[in-house]
């Protein structure tokens, strides 16, 4: 069975300064974080990649990354272009921001057939995910599936951050709970002062999907629209996790939760870049990586 990795990588990162994050360097070769999650996909058996960006950005994204990977990878590349008037209704006055990740992912409809995978492009996930959640995806049935990462491989030594909590009931995702500001400590980690279990899944937005999930976020779209948007119009997000959720609550949709023990990177912050580029440094004289990353997919 065919599957595709969406890669959502439209939005620019305001902690960098305004800078586009998602095309940081992180190794000596020039690779970039989007080249490990697109190697690891296709070595798990993803057969196309669909990269999410804007319009501005496509002559430096294609210089940058995506016209090498169609190179060196091997593997059908395709753009989808996200944009803040694809809405099934007016622009609000004074809105500037894109509509979140689930119009990231209505942006690539059309080209979206198969199940799939929908990741952040700006966060390293490893391997381990990408192969669980392709061999769930190419099982054929007709649930979703997410990959969660045990809390205290994502955190942060630079800042607090946001993870999604999963509730789970028999290796099913039962809700996400969204906490701020989680920090490390001597202890293990905690929120605003609560205690909070290192050994918890978080939610990274690394989602598995069947094609029937479009028509239904077309649908939840409408309703975000006329429903949401009134309240908060110039900063309200269309959130996979929130709308998963709102699936979940009403009994619509089922989610498996698999496991992936990997460590995960992300530059959150501009001092996060030396610890990620350290870190390709050791996998890469490790053996995990080759230094010309693509040469083991051949």
């Amino acid at each position: 069975m065919k599957t595709a990795l969406v890669i959502m990588a439209a939005g620019i990162g305001s902690r960098f300064g305004g800078g586009i994050k998602q095309l940081e360097k992180v190794d000596d070769n020039g690779h970039i974080i989007m080249d490990y999650s697109v190697h690891d996909a296709v070595e798990a058996g993803f057969d196309k990649v669909i990269f999410v960006i804007r319009k501005d950005i496509e002559k430096e994204f294609k210089d940058i990354i995506g016209d090498r990977i169609e190179k060196e990878c091997g593997i059908e590349v395709a753009y989808a272009f996200q944009d803040i008037n694809d809405i099934p209704g007016e622009l609000p006055a004074g809105r500037t921001k894109p509509w979140g990740t689930c119009q990231a992912v209505l942006a690539a409809k059309e080209l979206i057939d198969t199940p799939f995978c929908v990741i952040n492009a700006d966060d390293y996930y490893g391997k381990e995910g990408f192969k669980v959640v392709h061999d769930e995806l190419v099982k054929g049935n007709d649930e979703y599936c997410m990959a969660g990462f045990v809390l205290k491989n994502t955190l942060s030594d630079n800042g607090g951050v946001t993870r999604g909590v999963c509730n789970m009931e028999n290796g099913y995702l039962t809700d996400v709970q969204e906490t701020s500001n989680i920090i490390k400590t001597a202890e293990g980690a905690e929120a605003d002062g609560k205690k909070i279990d290192i050994e918890s899944l978080v939610s990274m937005n690394f989602w598995g999907f069947t094609p029937d999930f479009i028509g239904i976020m077309e649908k939840g779209f409408e309703t975000f629209f006329k429903e949401v948007v009134p309240t908060n119009p110039e900063k309200c997000e269309f959130l996979i996790p929130t709308f998963v959720g709102e699936l979940l609550e009403q009994g619509k949709v089922k989610v498996k939760v698999l496991k992936s023990n990997d460590t995960w990177y992300g530059m959150t912050y501009k001092e996060d870049v030396p610890v990620v580029k350290e870190s390709f440094k050791e996998m890469i004289e490790s053996g995990k990586y080759k230094a010309d990353l693509y040469e083991d997919l051949h």
